[in-house]
């Protein structure tokens, strides 16, 4: 009879503490972090107009020969241009080309975006549907990926692009594509 008791009570005290342990290890995660798929593969192939001429196009094949960044953004996205600015400066001191990917948006309204904040783009690609931001496993905007001279995806980050996350997190992986 006691031992029946004792399970009663330490079932739940078990149970209790298994989740306070599952609890502690989330609270440790970094929330930002979202695993991609495409680390460590191609990009997918993809032919989009471009955002200065419609009859103009950009591919994958457009980014091979060099390490560059894809920077998914659009003009109704809050964090997009909250990275602006940074993005301009990183495309005058910065050798690395930036191609943006405009994601779900209004044409006309991403040429005046550029116009009044500066263009930090060497081409910009229109996505309308948003097929290949999808291929591309994109969650929302701006999310931006580093992508080698092969075309292989090395590194994403999800959020505005900022001086510091350019120098923690993008620069070691450049110099490291460059060797």
């Amino acid at each position: 009879m006691r031992r029946k008791k004792m399970w009663r009570y330490l079932i739940p005290v078990v149970l209790f503490i298994a989740l306070v342990g599952f609890f502690a290890r989330g609270l440790q995660l970094d929330p930002s972090y979202v695993p991609s798929p495409l680390i460590g593969k191609s990009i997918p192939s993809f032919v989009l107009p471009t955002l200065a001429d419609a009859d103009a196009t950009l591919s994958d094949t457009d980014l091979r020969g060099q390490v560059s960044l894809i920077n998914v953004w659009a003009t109704w996205c809050v964090g997009c241009r909250e990275e602006h600015a940074y993005l301009v400066e990183l495309a005058n001191e910065s050798q690395i080309p930036i191609y943006g990917l405009n994601w779900k948006d209004d044409s006309e309204r991403a040429r005046q975006w550029l116009l009044q904040l500066g263009n930090p783009y060497t081409v910009t690609a229109v996505d309308l549907e948003g097929r290949v931001a999808i291929d591309f496993g994109v969650y929302g905007a701006p999310e931006t990926f580093l992508v080698d001279a092969d075309g292989t995806v090395l590194f994403k980050h999800l959020s505005p692009l900022t001086r510091d996350v350019w120098q923690q997190e993008f620069l070691p992986r450049i110099a490291q594509a460059n060797q």
